[in-house]
């Protein structure tokens, strides 16, 4: 894998990060520069389901996943629970099968 990989941000996703403020977008699009260059140690990510994952920024969640050197962003939201809310795992799956068909 090549760096930096690309990024695509789903417009749901861009929408809700242009709604947060100027501090927390901050700390989100440094984030996502770190994973773009493969500079993982500063981020927190984990695993959801298959190759689904969570970005994790305070309270903040942003659903990715990777393929070839694309780093897809297509949910997000703010964590109210413990587990993440299954309407959002769901969502992200069936965005996740339409893009890897393309």
């Amino acid at each position: 894998m090549g760096y930096p990989l690309k990024v695509i941000v789903l417009n749901e996703v861009e929408i809700f990060r242009k709604s947060l403020s100027e501090k927390d977008k901050s700390k989100i699009n440094a984030s996502i520069i770190a994973m773009r260059f493969g500079e993982h140690e500063s981020i927190y990510t984990k695993p959801l389901k298959g190759t689904l994952r969570e970005l994790i920024i305070k309270r903040f969640r942003f659903i990715f996943f990777k393929d070839k050197d694309i780093i897809y962003f297509i949910g997000a939201f703010i964590k109210k629970t413990n587990k993440t809310p299954r309407k959002e795992i769901e969502n992200a799956e069936k965005i996740y099968k339409i893009i890897t068909k393309i």
